[in-house]
C-alpha cells in the first residue's frame, strides 16, 4: 500500500511521464482502512465532472461516488468489494454526458460478450527459471541464434468442439512441439484483452489484462516458466501505437482527448478503425511504460515486439491528412521522442529484454544506440527482404535470372540495421495466399521452392521468424477463427515438409557460422551473385573461428546443373550437410552427394574450386571437413594471364 511521500512521488512521476509502475497504485488494490479490509480504486480522468464506482458489490447503483484529489486522481474505498467481483466506472464526462467506462488498469475482464473489469490480484507465483534468466544475463543475444515461431494463441490448435485452448493446454502441446521443431523462441500475437477476435489482438482495451479467452494470469506464468526450463524464450506483441475505439474503453475517456491526440487527424487511425495514443502526453507515456513493465515483470518475458512503428513516427502514415511538424517535416516528433525514451527507460531496468520493431520505411534508424540518433530497438523486421524474396519466388523461373538482385539487394544494406527476417502472419491473409501457395509451379515444385526459400532465409544474415502452419507448407490462408489444419500432415508432402523444417532449424541452431556474426561485415562472403544464365547464387557464412564456415549454393531455376563449379577459400575436403532435394524432405534424391575434394582452378576470386551437381530448385549447404586453413588464396600472375586469355574456369554460361 502506497502512502504519504511515496504516494506523492508516484503521482509526480506519473504526471511527468516517468512512472513505469503506475499499475501499483492505479486500478484496484486491497487495503485496510479503519479496521475494514476492502479495495481502493484509483482512476485518472482529469476532466470528468463526476465519477461513481459501480459493480457487483453495490448492485451497480450510484452509491459509491469517487473523490477528486489535488492530483486530478479519483479515489474511493469499498469494504464491500470482493475478489472476483465485476466493476466499471460511471463517468459524467466534461460535456455532461454519462457513460460507463472500463478500468484502464484492470488486470482482468469478464468473458465476452461482457466487458466489465474483474477485481483481480496478481498471484504470488513461484518461478523455476533462474537458470534460464542467469544464462540470458551473461549472454550476448546478438551473437546467439534466434529462430522464432510466431503464434496466434487462439488458432494454433482448438478443442474438438471448436473452443480455444488455454495456456495450460498450450504448455502441454505447444512447448513439446517447439522442441520437436527446434525453435528457440516463440512470439505471440497480442495476449492483452481485446473485444474482437477479427482484430487478431491488435485493437486493445486492456493494456494490463491477460486476455480472458486465453486463460488466466497463472496459466500464462506457468507457460513462460515451462518455456524457460525448456530453453525457449517468450516474446509478446505489444501495441503502444493505437487502441480500440469502443465507447466504453479508452476512447475520449473523460469527454476530452484523454489518451488520444486532441487533433482529430492525428488521433484517427482509419486503416485499423482505431485511435492513436497521444505519445507526447506525460500521463499516457507513464501508462504505456507501465504496461510494458507489468508484462515483463509479471510474466518474465524475454522480449516485446512493437507493431506498426511507422504509425507512431510518421504524421502521414496511411496517407491520411496531416499538418507538418514545427520543422515542416512528416516526422511525428512526439512519437519519435517517446520511443527513444521508452527504450532507454526499459533497457536501464531490463538490459536483456529484447525489443523488436515492425517498421517498413528506411527514413528512420530503428536499431542501435540512441547516441546514433536511432530509436534504440534491438531488432527491426526486414520488410524489404520479405517482400523481395516472396515476389521473386512467385516469378516464373524463366525470368528469374534477370532479377537475382531481388535476393542479393538485401546483402547491400544488411549492416544498416539489426534485422529479423520475417515470414509472418501478415503474408498469409487477405487473399495473399499461404507461403506454399505463393510458390511458382505445380505442387511438387511449390514444395521444392518453399524448401529453398526457407534455406535462403536460414542462411541469410539476420535472425529468423516463421508463422505457424508455414512449417509444413499449409495450403490454405491462416484463419484466426479456427485451429490450424493439422490434418494436412496426413499428406506425405506436408509431413516431409515439416520434417525438413525441423532439420533445417536444428542445423541453424547447431552451426555457429549462421548466427555468430550476423551483425558483422565479414559474416557474409559472396562467391557469385551474378550467375544470371543459370540463376544460381553462392555465398559463404562465417563464424568467429576460422574453421566455422558454411558454403551455400541456391539453384533458383528448374534445371539441374551437373558438374557445376564454385570457388572455395581453402583446399581440402568438404561435405554436403543439407540437400533440400533429398527424398526424406519431399524431393527425388535418394542418395546425398558424396564427400567433395577441391581442385585447383580459378573461379571468380578463388583459386580452389568444387565441382558438384546442384538439384533443380534445390539448395546445398556445404561444410568443410578437412581443409588447410593456413592456405593463402592468391591469384598468381599465371592465373591473371589465363583470365585475360579467357581460359579461367567460370560458371557455365
Amino acid at each position: 500500500m502506497l502512502a504519504g511521500t511515496e504516494l506523492l512521488k508516484a503521482y509526480q512521476s506519473f504526471s511527468a511521464g516517468e512512472n513505469g509502475h503506475a499499475f501499483k497504485f492505479f486500478g484496484v488494490h486491497k487495503e485496510i482502512r479503519n479496521g475494514h479490509e476492502g479495495y481502493l480504486f484509483r482512476l485518472w480522468a482529469p476532466h470528468a465532472q463526476k465519477v461513481w464506482l459501480v459493480g457487483d458489490f453495490n448492485d451497480w447503483q450510484d452509491t459509491l461516488p469517487m473523490q477528486l484529489d489535488e492530483h486530478d486522481i479519483w479515489t474511493v474505498f469499498s469494504p464491500e468489494a470482493k475478489l472476483g467481483q465485476l466493476y466499471k466506472y460511471k463517468i459524467q464526462q466534461s460535456t455532461g454526458r454519462v457513460v460507463y467506462k472500463i478500468d484502464p488498469y484492470a488486470l482482468r475482464f469478464e468473458d465476452r460478450p461482457g466487458d466489465a473489469a474483474v477485481i483481480t490480484e496478481v498471484p504470488a507465483y513461484k518461478w523455476h527459471d533462474g537458470l534460464w534468466r542467469g544464462r540470458q544475463k551473461r549472454s550476448n543475444y546478438f551473437e546467439r541464434p534466434m529462430n522464432i515461431y510466431e503464434v496466434h494463441a487462439g488458432s494454433w490448435k482448438r478443442h474438438a468442439d471448436g473452443s480455444m485452448e488455454n495456456f495450460d493446454d498450450l504448455t502441454k502441446e505447444l512447448i513439446p512441439y517447439l522442441k520437436k521443431m527446434h525453435y528457440n523462441y516463440v512470439e505471440f500475437m497480442p495476449l492483452m484483452e481485446h473485444p474482437l477476435d477479427a482484430s487478431w489482438g491488435y485493437q486493445l482495451i486492456g493494456y494490463f489484462a491477460f486476455c480472458s479467452s486465453y486463460g488466466t494470469i497463472e496459466q500464462f506464468q506457468r507457460f513462460v516458466d515451462a518455456c524457460h526450463q525448456a530453453n525457449i524464450g517468450v516474446i509478446v506483441d505489444w501495441v503502444p501505437g493505437h487502441f480500440c475505439i469502443n465507447d466504453d474503453a479508452l476512447a475520449y475517456f473523460d469527454g476530452t482527448a484523454t489518451y488520444e491526440y486532441a487533433d482529430h487527424d492525428r488521433a484517427s487511425n482509419p486503416e485499423w478503425g482505431a485511435l492513436n495514443f497521444d505519445l507526447g502526453k506525460p500521463e499516457v507515456q507513464s501508462f504505456l511504460l507501465s504496461s510494458a513493465f507489468y508484462w515483463i515483470e509479471t510474466f518474465h518475458l524475454d522480449g516485446l515486439r512493437i507493431d506498426a512503428v511507422s504509425n507512431m513516427i510518421y504524421l502521414d502514415y496511411g496517407g491520411k491528412p496531416y499538418q507538418p511538424n514545427k520543422y515542416g517535416g512528416v516526422q511525428n516528433l512526439e512519437g519519435w521522442h517517446f520511443l527513444r525514451k521508452f527504450n532507454k527507460t526499459l533497457k536501464l531496468a531490463y538490459p536483456k529484454v529484447i525489443m523488436l520493431a515492425e517498421e517498413s520505411s528506411a527514413g528512420t534508424k530503428v536499431t542501435g544506440m540512441l547516441e546514433e540518433n536511432a530509436l534504440g530497438f534491438d531488432y527491426k523486421w526486414n520488410m524489404g527482404w520479405m517482400n523481395d524474396a516472396l515476389n521473386f519466388f512467385q516469378m516464373d523461373p524463366l525470368f528469374r535470372g534477370d532479377h537475382l538482385d531481388m535476393l542479393t539487394f538485401s546483402w547491400m544494406y544488411r549492416m544498416s540495421e539489426n534485422f529479423i527476417l520475417p515470414l509472418s502472419h501478415d503474408e498469409v491473409v487477405h487473399g495473399k495466399k499461404s507461403l506454399m501457395n505463393k510458390m511458382w509451379g505445380d505442387r511438387y515444385r511449390q514444395f521444392a521452392q518453399l524448401r529453398t526459400l526457407y534455406a535462403y532465409q536460414m542462411t541469410h544474415p539476420g535472425k529468423k521468424l516463421l508463422f505457424m502452419g508455414s512449417e509444413w507448407g499449409q495450403y490454405l490462408e491462416w484463419r484466426y477463427y479456427e485451429g490450424l489444419p493439422w490434418e494436412d500432415l496426413a499428406d506425405e508432402l506436408n509431413h516431409k515438409m515439416q520434417y525438413f523444417t525441423a532439420q533445417l532449424n536444428a542445423l541453424y541452431l547447431n552451426e555457429r557460422a549462421l548466427w555468430e556474426k550476423d551483425q558483422q561485415e565479414d559474416g557474409l562472403e559472396v562467391i557469385d551473385a551474378n550467375n544470371y544464365a543459370q540463376t544460381i547464387l553462392s555465398f559463404i557464412r562465417h563464424g568467429k573461428k576460422k574453421r566455422d564456415f558454411l558454403i551455400v549454393v541456391l539453384n533458383l531455376s528448374s534445371i539441374e546443373q551437373k558438374d557445376f563449379a564454385i570457388g572455395v577459400p581453402y583446399p581440402g575436403q568438404y561435405q554436403v550437410i543439407l540437400n533440400t532435394e533429398m527424398q526424406a524432405f519431399g524431393g527425388t534424391w535418394t542418395k546425398n552427394i558424396a564427400p567433395l575434394t577441391t581442385k585447383t582452378g580459378v573461379y571468380k576470386n578463388y583459386d580452389q574450386r568444387l565441382e558438384l551437381t546442384v538439384p533443380a530448385f534445390g539448395t546445398l549447404i556445404i561444410k568443410p571437413t578437412k581443409v588447410n586453413l593456413r592456405y593463402k588464396n592468391h591469384l598468381t600472375l599465371e592465373h591473371k594471364k589465363l583470365k585475360k586469355a579467357g581460359k579461367v574456369m567460370q560458371a557455365k554460361q
